[in-house]
């Protein structure tokens, strides 16, 4: 049975549970929905999608009973091209309508950047939402335009148009970024603004070069954290188990869904876009095309064997990538208005009472009352020789130039770190070498010189 804590709902915060995948963000989820009435808006890129309930670790059909979700099984499975604006327009309301109703929304998801764009306002891309509603004429011939420049031209050329247009923010950018180049000329051809104006226009706002102000302001941040051994051996295991519940029938069904549909329009397996970017789908392709003979045969079992192991690694290595955006993004960025950030331990599932749901409740119910809570944000409180560090990123970066090893580094972090590096330091000794060598060759000339004026 639901419980409602003595605690007054006109206080009510906007509140995000982030962490790897594995960490058990979804059952915090639902026992904090279910202690304060709260309901869950669910923040993942793929689950979004309807179908592949297995491999996108979607919560099953007796866990949406306990609390109320949203944002689940939304989208057609073969549209490619849902978007994260997409996603924060519709899941914005949502959130908007739980708080006028004094009920706890509570954003859930492995997707951190569809956690950002609900938590921060993102100005240009209201800006965008504005002219393509406007002109759509003219939103088509920039895609063209787009698809143009991204196809025929040079990195260099590309890099020479974007030093001229916009050289404040060319000389943040490394000269073969293509991706980051070609967004900054898309910005400066969509508003005539330079994509550096816009980004000075953010931080005057109350943003950074990330993006806007904060949207809510009354909000807070729950961060999972486990110890990378245990979680990795964690991981392994809730493949296994996904294996066990039908994970390969689940693929094998949808590939073949996909495929008559892919056949009827007479297009290749595209696993950039849609669902099909789910880790996982792709890991498995070469099992999931062999004729079911093969399938059944040594070669067969041999690759889905290895679609197994592939898929636990891809799955670590995304943990360690989410770690990673949470420390870059919210923890080391100074420019940034940051909501306060609890860490919760959660290495140890049997102490999940006392380290998680606990610690998670005492934190919400001293916000609910109007009082701090006793724990103190990380934020706050990070010393260590990572954690504090600053992080540089396009927004904030400048290119600096070794003349030694005749290359580019965008941002003080890296120039620093190859500075120190024992490739730049081999290079250095030997760029000294050499011209401790050449001075000596000059200098045994002069002297051979000199000698050959004298006998003359």
């Amino acid at each position: 049975m639901s419980e409602r804590s003595e605690v007054d709902m006109s206080r009510v915060p906007v509140l995000a549970i982030l962490g790897s995948t594995g960490c058990g963000k979804s059952r915090l989820s639902i026992e904090l929905a279910r202690r304060f009435l709260g309901e869950i808006i669910s923040a993942d890129s793929m689950q979004v999608y309807q179908g592949l309930d297995i491999i996108t670790a979607k919560v099953t059909e007796e866990e949406r009973k306990m609390a109320p979700h949203h944002m689940l099984d939304i989208v057609d499975p073969l549209n490619p091209s849902y978007t994260v604006v997409q996603f924060r327009n519709t899941a914005a309301p949502i959130i908007n309508d739980l708080l006028a109703r004094r009920k706890l929304p509570i954003i859930v998801g492995g997707t951190n950047y569809y956690i950002e764009s609900i938590l921060w306002e993102i100005l240009i891309d209201k800006d965008r939402q504005r002219m393509d509603e406007v002109d759509d004429v003219s939103r088509s011939k920039r895609m063209k335009v787009e698809l143009d420049r991204s196809t025929t031209r040079s990195n260099e050329e590309l890099y020479q148009e974007l030093t001229r247009i916009d050289p404040e923010m060319a000389k943040t950018f490394h000269p073969n970024n293509r991706r980051k180049i070609i967004r900054s000329l898309e910005v400066f051809e969509q508003y005539g603004i330079k994509h550096s104006e816009l980004l000075k226009a953010q931080r005057i706002a109350g943003g950074s070069g990330l993006g806007g102000p904060l949207r809510y302001q009354n909000c807070i941040l729950l961060w999972l954290r486990c110890d990378m051994n245990v979680l990795e051996d964690r991981l392994d295991s809730r493949v296994d188990t996904m294996v066990e519940t039908g994970l390969v029938q689940e693929l094998l069904d949808f590939h073949q869904r996909y495929n008559e549909q892919r056949i009827k329009s007479n297009t290749s397996a595209d696993y950039t876009t849609g669902i099909f970017q789910s880790i996982g789908f792709k890991e498995f392709h070469a099992y999931l095309v062999l004729p079911e003979e093969e399938k059944r045969e040594k070669k067969g079992q041999e690759l889905l064997q290895k679609s197994i192991e592939d898929l636990k690694m891809v799955t670590k290595r995304y943990a360690k990538k989410q770690e990673k955006w949470i420390q870059n993004r919210l923890i080391r960025r100074s420019d940034r208005q940051v909501p306060p950030i609890y860490v919760l331990n959660c290495t140890n599932v049997d102490q999940w009472n006392s380290r998680v749901y606990e610690p998670a409740v005492a934190i919400i119910e001293a916000v609910l009352k109007g009082e701090k809570p006793e724990q103190k944000p990380v934020n706050e409180t990070f010393t260590g020789p990572v954690e504090n560090q600053i992080f540089h990123d396009s927004s904030n970066a400048e290119k600096y130039y070794c003349d030694i090893c005749e290359r580019i580094f965008i941002g003080e972090l890296q120039w620093n770190q190859h500075q120190r590096s024992n490739k730049h330091k081999r290079a250095l000794r030997r760029k000294q070498r050499l011209e401790k060598q050449k001075k000596l060759e000059e200098q045994e000339k002069l002297e051979e010189e000199k000698k050959t004026e004298k006998d003359l």
